[in-house]
């Protein structure tokens, strides 16, 4: 009797390998049923601290805490059988030392099973990602737009307008991809600093709001769909769910109202 090998799931070191070719889809996740779903068709899911702003209310993504993103990691990973699931470390959980990310970065991947995790900064972070590359912890790292420093950065802006500056973030990309780092986010820049910082390093780019010519992207999930009323100008709505899900409560209430809703032979006894 022939035994059906079990799913394995994406490592990061396939992500890395994927530089230069396959395109690399991504998506963020929050919850398990929708990573369920997103599972089918990303190479990788990120748990990303977006869901302070998505899910809970917040202005930004400085206040998550690390619990929480350790809840929601370990959801995603119930939900999911096949792609990576990176997690992202939420801000006052690595800056500080090396030693101080790798305690945080351990939990999370102790306490989630997921396969890697993400931290935001260029070249100020190569140490700490060396250190935990070294250790066993596979990190995805993060430059351009870095919404962890929105109130240093004076809010959500495009990177690389002026071209004076884009030498400042090629040089943090090559710093990450030298200290270990097995893909990169880069995230809201101009097209052309995009394009220059993919050729710049020899590990997979992972575009929002960057080019096409970046090795993947990754998108909110909820933005995608339309279920952010905040959703940035470059996201393409694949999906409009906002109103649908708003008529199906309106109808839903209506017939509450009205005593229309399932009764007798359809409800348990």
């Amino acid at each position: 009797m022939s035994i059906t090998p079990p799913i394995r799931r994406i490592t990061a070191p396939q992500i890395r390998a994927r530089k230069g070719g396959e395109p690399i889809v991504s998506l963020t996740s929050y919850h398990a049923h929708t990573a369920a779903i997103v599972d089918r068709y990303a190479d990788f899911i990120l748990v990303g601290d977006s869901l302070g702003m998505v899910m809970h209310g917040m202005d930004s993504t400085v206040g998550v805490p690390l619990d929480l993103m350790i809840m929601h990691g370990r959801a995603v990973v119930r939900g999911t059988s096949r792609a990576l699931i990176v997690v992202d470390m939420p801000f006052g959980t690595y800056e500080e030392s090396p030693n101080m990310a790798f305690r945080n970065a351990a939990k999370i991947m102790k306490e989630t099973a997921c396969g890697a995790v993400k931290l935001e900064g260029g070249a100020r972070m190569a140490e700490t990602i060396r250190f935990l590359s070294e250790r066993g912890i596979p990190v995805m790292a993060h430059i351009g737009l870095t919404p962890q420093s929105v109130n240093t950065m004076g809010g959500f802006k495009v990177q690389g307008r002026d071209e004076a500056a884009w030498q400042v973030h090629i040089d943090d990309a090559r710093a990450v991809a030298a200290a270990g780092a097995f893909a990169l986010v880069v995230e809201g820049v101009v097209e052309d600093l995009a394009d220059r910082i993919t050729d710049a390093v020899d590990i997979p780019t992972i575009g929002i709001g960057a080019s096409r010519r970046c090795d993947g992207q990754i998108l909110v999930l909820e933005d995608m769909l339309g279920l952010n009323p905040r959703v940035p100008k470059f996201v393409k709505m694949y999906g409009d769910l906002g109103p649908a899900i708003e008529r199906a409560v309106a109808e839903y209430a209506e017939e509450v109202k009205s005593r229309a809703f399932p009764g007798g032979e359809n409800v348990y006894r």
